[in-house]
């Protein structure tokens, strides 16, 4: 990722943020086919407000992407337009969401936000190797279950 600095009519910015949002209960659902059509609706919803996204990764229970913000846009204004309108594209394309939502609100409230500036490769080398610390993390946690009640 080069540091490559945009500009406005009177402005040259280079606004980098590492954001992180999960879905309501931080339920696993982001898989297979949701995943693909969540990883659309955001690059889509990204573009039309002129926000680049420098590396993304969804993850079964929250998203991570680094974007580029333009200084014209605020953080808080941009994640309400992000999570709000994603969640409505995400109930059109899969109605069967609704029932385990309810009133349309995919997204949890709140989100994670740090600026990247001069550590992005630090950033970007966490978000790739996330996932695999949370499979492992999965597989050390994952215990059977016994019934205490169950006579011996």
């Amino acid at each position: 990722m080069a540091q490559k600095a945009y500009s406005l009519s009177h402005t040259k910015w280079m606004c980098k943020y590492h954001i992180v949002f999960t879905p309501k209960y931080r339920r696993k659902i982001i898989y297979n086919q949701i995943r693909r059509d969540i990883g659309e609706i955001l690059r889509r919803l990204c573009e039309y407000k002129g926000v680049e996204i420098i590396e993304g990764h969804l993850m079964p229970d929250h998203v991570h992407i680094p974007v580029g913000i333009p200084p014209k846009i605020s953080v808080s204004s941009f994640m309400g337009y992000l999570k709000g309108k994603s969640a409505l594209m995400v109930f059109d394309k899969h109605a069967n969401l609704k029932y385990k939502f309810g009133n349309r609100r995919f997204w949890a409230e709140g989100y994670y936000v740090s600026t990247v500036g001069l550590n992005e490769a630090t950033i970007a080398k966490y978000i790739r190797e996330q996932e695999a610390a949370d499979i492992a993390l999965d597989r050390l946690i994952v215990k059977e279950y016994e019934d205490p009640f169950a006579k011996k």
